[in-house]
């Protein structure tokens, strides 16, 4: 089968410059990139593959670039740095036959105004192909791959051990994690996917998401199996009014919908909430959709339950988005942090007392998570934390923490291709 023309990787070039460069959301660059629609379908996922396979594995792909240079480039070669990441990305991790790597990587350095620096690309790559196997070898791949503020979070968080199996599982591709609406099990053979312990189902395809049986009809949704559960903890909502604070893009507003919940969704960006009414009417689901500042927004009478899916890092979501680990920082927890509380201290007034508040982040660090409640309760809410039991979580004993809150982590269900990360917690408002 022929490789991927240089159209392709001229595109996976640009996209890395503006994740790593312009700290771009890499879905939103992918998305906005002007050539991709133009590009053949194969050729689409071969750059977007390139793109997400060269972000996750950046810190072994810089180290062996770094071996092969007498010293490291100048900040304004950057372009040249991007253009050897993805050579040596395919000659070590994604098998492009070597001609294909070495010859279009110089081709598009003649091409970018890169030609200068062509013998020296032609050059690395060249001994890349030959001794890339033996040093990547050599490596310590989850250390490498892993940003030094979050493996120090991680480890004082979880230990040395924990932290470094969560590293290993961002080094995976993620597979794709269904909600279904009803007959998970019928919808499982269609699919030819496994029923996992919570209900979501488990796939891994090969195509486009939207061409898989039953996504026309509204069978499903598209949800990691670590975000369906925090829904799971408000029990049964069946006729109970449920609000669910910062609800775009709609995955938890459609799980409560579907169990039969009165739901007010609420989200501060119309445009986040135009998709959530999309994703909602191909569902053949309802819910009210309000456009307003969680933190400030109350309801007319409060409601049975609340779920605060807070703004945070999204360190939890790592495997499926690499490029988080590259863009986020120390700061942006403290920062997030302060939002979270907010959001809390909001919510507790949207819920009637004995009512429930589910308070979650998919962040894996303790500042977005744990701690937050604990500073809730020590400054006096009027909220009584529930422990949760196996049969909250599908029987998963090991994402319930030692304070009974949820807490799962990527390398959960590893056998099974793990989980994103995710903390919550559950609250009944005295």
């Amino acid at each position: 089968m022929p490789s991927p023309d240089v159209s392709a990787r001229s595109v996976a070039l640009d996209l890395l410059a503006a994740v790593l460069g312009d700290k771009r959301p890499l879905d939103e660059a992918v998305d906005t990139h002007p050539a991709m629609p133009g590009l053949a379908r194969r050729d689409r996922a071969f750059a977007r593959h390139l793109l997400i396979t060269t972000i996750r594995r950046l810190g072994q792909i810089d180290a062996a670039i770094a071996a092969c240079l007498d010293r490291r480039l100048p900040r304004k070669a950057r372009p040249v740095t991007d253009l050897l990441r993805l050579g040596v990305c395919q000659l070590l991790f994604l098998e492009t036959p070597p001609h294909a790597a070495v010859d279009t990587a110089v081709r598009l350095a003649r091409a970018r105004d890169m030609g200068p620096y062509a013998k020296m690309v032609n050059a690395v790559l060249r001994r890349i192909g030959r001794e890339g196997r033996a040093l990547i070898a050599a490596q310590d791949a989850p250390r490498l791959n892993t940003p030094d503020w979050l493996w120090d979070t991680w480890s004082a968080a979880y230990g040395n051990e924990v932290c470094r199996r969560i590293a290993e599982a961002h080094l995976d591709q993620a597979p794709l994690d269904l909600s279904v609406k009803e007959g998970g099990s019928a919808c499982a053979k269609k699919l030819g996917a496994t029923v996992l312990p919570t209900g979501s189902l488990r796939l891994f395809p090969r195509g486009p998401v939207d061409r898989l049986a039953g996504y026309s009809d509204g069978a499903w949704w598209v949800q990691d199996v670590a975000a369906a559960l925090p829904v799971r903890l408000l029990g049964d909502v069946r006729g109970q009014h449920v609000i669910d604070l910062c609800a775009a893009p709609g995955g938890k507003t459609a799980q409560l919908a579907a169990r039969g919940a009165r739901v007010t969704a609420v989200d501060r960006s119309p445009q986040r909430l135009a998709r959530l009414e999309t994703n909602l009417s191909r569902l053949g689901l309802s819910a009210g959709i309000v456009a307003a500042d969680a933190a400030r927004w109350r309801p007319g009478t409060p409601a049975d339950a609340v779920i605060v899916d807070a703004p945070c890092t999204s360190t939890g979501t790592i495997r499926r988005r690499p490029d988080v680990a590259r863009h986020k920082k120390p700061d942006d927890v403290v920062s997030l942090a302060a939002v979270q509380a907010a959001l809390l201290a909001a919510a507790i007034d949207m819920v009637r007392p004995g009512g429930l508040l589910v308070y979650s982040s998919c962040s894996l660090q303790p500042g977005e998570g744990p701690e937050q409640v604990t500073a809730l309760l020590k400054a006096g809410a009027p909220l009584e934390p529930e422990r949760l039991r196996p049969d909250d979580v599908g029987g998963l004993a090991e994402v319930i923490a030692t304070d009974g809150a949820l807490r799962t982590l990527p390398c959960h269900l590893s056998r099974d291709g793990g989980m994103d990360g995710f903390y919550a917690a559950r609250l009944r408002r005295r």
